[in-house]
């Protein structure tokens, strides 16, 4: 059973691995499962938190 997936780039739904209309990598458009036990929470946070800056900054 195939799932839908979201393009990074133009943001189109597909079920390929590559969008059809602009050739970008399609992602699983769900969150992350929630754990309360999450060993990467503080890593993701960070990140996040990074990128956002980065956007920001520019």
């Amino acid at each position: 059973m195939k799932h839908i997936l979201k393009c990074s780039l133009c943001g189109s739904y597909t079920t390929a691995e590559a969008c059809p209309k602009c050739g970008g990598k399609a992602l699983s458009p769900r969150p992350a499962r929630f754990s309360p036990e999450d060993k990467y929470g503080d890593y993701r946070r960070r990140a996040k938190e990074l990128q956002s800056c980065k956007e920001v900054c520019k």
